[in-house]
C-alpha cells in the first residue's frame, strides 16, 4: 500500500463513520398516540427510545410520553427529569414494569439519589417532589400485549414545571430485572450511560453541548482508529520489512519514522479530544477504554522520546536502546489496536459497517505482514543453505590442496 491508499482507506473510514452517527438518531418518532395527539416529538439518541410533548406556557404545565422497549420478560423502563444537572444522581423518574402479584404494567415513582449506583439498598419507590400532576403506563400492543423482550411501552406525564424553565434535563434508561417492587442496576454499556439530554420544551431544540460532544466522539473515534489503529502498525511493518532491501537504502527508515510520527502527533490530538469528552461528561465512564488509552499514549509518548537518546550504531549501548525501541513499539502498537476495538464498543458501532472496513484494513495488513514473514524465512532459509553449501565447498577444495601438496 502507498500514501494514496492509506489516505482513501481514512477518507472512507470518515464517511462510514459519519453514516453511522446520523444512522444511529435516524429513528422515527411521532406525535400520535392512542389516547392523545401531541404538539412536538424528537427521537432520543440512544436505545430507540423517543418523547412527544404538548407545552402550555400559561401555565408551564408539560403533558409528555415516553416511548422505551423493555429488555427483558422481568425487566424495567425508566424516564425522568433531572432538575438541576444532565446526569442520573438526582433524577426524579417513573419506572415502568410487570407488577409482580398481578403481572399487569404498573408505573411507581422514585428518587435516584447517589446510592443507586451502589446499589447497597433496595431501590423504593416514594413520592416526587416535582409536582407530577399524573402518570400512567401502557403497552403499546394495548391490553391483550404481553411484556416481553422488545415490547413497547408507553409513560405518560403530566408535570407542573418551574415557571420560564423551559430547558428540561431528560435521563431515561431500562434493565432486566426487578426485585418485588424494586428495579435492579442497569447494564452500563455505552448507550446505557450516555442516556441523557437536555430539550428546550418550548423551541423543540435539545441542547447544543449535546451536539458537540456527538461531533468530538465522531472526530476522536476517526482519529484514533486512523492513527493508533493503523498507520502506528504501518510503520512497524515498514520497520521490519523494508530495513533488509538494500536497495531502498536510509529511505525505509525516513517512511518509518515519518509514518510513526505522524501517527503519534494526529493521534495526541485525538487522544486529547478523549480526555476533553471525560470532562464534558461527568459521572459517565469507560474504564477499560480510558486506561488503556492512557497506557498506549504514554509508550507512544515514550517511543518518540528515545528518537532523541537514539545512539550510533557504533555504541556498545546501541543493542539495548534497541531492544527498548522494539518492546516498547510492539507494546503501543498492541495496545493502540484493542484500544480501536473497545472505541467502537464504546461508541455503540460494534456491528457497523465502520468496523468492517477497519477489520478489513487491519486483516490485509496482516495478511502482507504474513506473506513477507514468509518470504523472508524462506529467502534466509536458502542463503543459509547456499552458506552452507559454500563453506562444505571451501572445505573440500581446502582437503584437496592438501593431499596433493603430500
Amino acid at each position: 500500500m502507498d500514501y494514496s491508499q492509506f489516505t482513501t482507506m481514512a477518507i472512507f473510514l470518515l464517511l462510514l463513520l459519519v453514516l453511522e452517527s446520523k444512522m444511529s438518531t435516524a429513528a422515527h418518532c411521532t406525535t400520535i398516540t392512542p389516547t392523545k395527539i401531541y404538539q412536538k416529538c424528537m427521537t432520543l439518541p440512544t436505545q430507540d427510545a423517543s418523547i412527544a410533548w404538548t407545552f402550555y406556557p400559561h401555565n408551564a404545565t408539560l403533558d409528555l410520553v415516553f416511548f422505551g422497549n423493555f429488555i427483558s420478560p422481568s425487566g424495567w423502563v425508566a424516564w425522568g427529569i433531572n432538575p438541576s444537572t444532565p446526569e442520573m444522581t438526582g433524577t426524579r423518574a417513573l419506572i415502568a414494569f410487570p407488577d409482580p402479584n398481578s403481572g399487569v404494567i404498573i408505573v411507581l415513582p422514585y428518587i435516584l439519589d447517589s446510592t443507586v449506583k451502589l446499589q447497597r439498598s433496595p431501590l423504593l419507590s416514594q413520592t416526587l417532589d416535582n409536582h407530577l400532576l399524573s402518570s400512567s403506563a401502557t403497552l403499546s400492543g394495548g391490553r391483550t400485549a404481553t411484556v416481553h423482550d422488545g415490547a413497547s411501552v408507553l409513560i405518560h406525564a403530566t408535570l407542573k414545571l418551574v415557571p420560564n424553565k423551559t430547558k428540561i434535563h431528560h435521563v431515561w434508561n431500562r434493565g432486566l430485572y426487578v426485585q418485588g417492587y424494586s428495579p435492579t442496576i442497569h447494564p452500563t454499556t455505552a448507550n446505557d450511560l450516555s442516556s441523557v439530554t437536555t430539550i428546550d420544551v418550548l423551541s423543540g431544540s435539545a441542547s447544543a453541548s449535546h451536539n458537540n460532544i456527538k461531533t468530538l466522539k465522531t472526530v476522536h473515534g476517526i482519529l484514533n482508529a486512523v492513527t493508533w489503529g493503523f498507520l502506528l502498525p504501518v510503520g512497524a511493518v515498514t520497520a521490519r520489512y523494508l530495513r533488509h532491501i538494500n536497495a531502498l537504502g536510509p529511505a525505509w527508515f525516513y517512511a518509518h519514522a515519518g509514518t510513526q510520527l505522524s501517527a503519534f502527533l494526529i493521534g495526541t490530538a485525538g487522544f486529547a479530544i478523549g480526555v476533553r469528552l471525560g470532562d464534558l461528561s461527568p459521572g459517565v465512564e469507560y474504564g477499560i477504554h480510558r486506561k488503556l488509552g492512557f497506557a498506549a499514549f504514554s509508550l507512544g509518548s515514550l517511543q518518540t522520546l528515545a528518537l532523541l537518546f537514539r545512539p550510533k550504531t557504533t555504541n556498545k549501548f546501541r543493542k539495548y536502546w534497541k531492544s527498548y525501541h522494539h518492546f516498547v513499539g510492539y507494546g503501543c502498537v498492541v495496545l493502540g489496536v484493542v484500544n480501536v476495538f473497545q472505541g467502537f464498543d464504546v461508541m455503540g458501532i460494534s456491528r457497523s459497517y465502520a468496523k468492517l472496513v477497519y477489520c478489513l484494513a487491519l486483516s490485509t495488513l496482516i495478511g502482507v505482514c504474513i506473506a513477507l514473514e514468509v518470504n523472508g524465512w524462506v529467502i534466509f532459509c536458502r542463503k543459509s543453505k547456499e552458506e552452507k553449501m559454500r563453506r562444505e565447498g571451501l572445505a573440500g577444495t581446502f582437503d584437496k590442496d592438501t593431499i596433493s601438496h603430500n
